[in-house]
């Protein structure tokens, strides 16, 4: 990648946004949600999970947490 010298925030504000019809944009948008599955994995197992009370949720929250389960898909 070039190094660029700007004169103002709003020159590197232009270089970094792209227009919604940029073909480029799906690439750059998949490229930082990977970031932030990197960054930041679910802390829980996928799926859906009903419960009957919020103490109920919070065990199975707090159980997670203690098993280590980091799965990300």
């Amino acid at each position: 990648m070039p190094v660029r010298r700007l004169s103002s925030l709003e020159q590197a504000e232009e270089l970094c946004w792209l227009d919604p019809d940029d073909p480029r944009l799906a690439g750059r948008i998949a490229a930082v949600w990977r970031l932030a599955c990197k960054l930041a994995p679910r802390r829980y197992p996928p799926g859906v999970y009903r419960h009957r009370s919020i103490e109920e949720a919070d065990r199975q929250a707090e159980a997670w947490e203690a098993s280590g389960d980091r799965r990300t898909s």
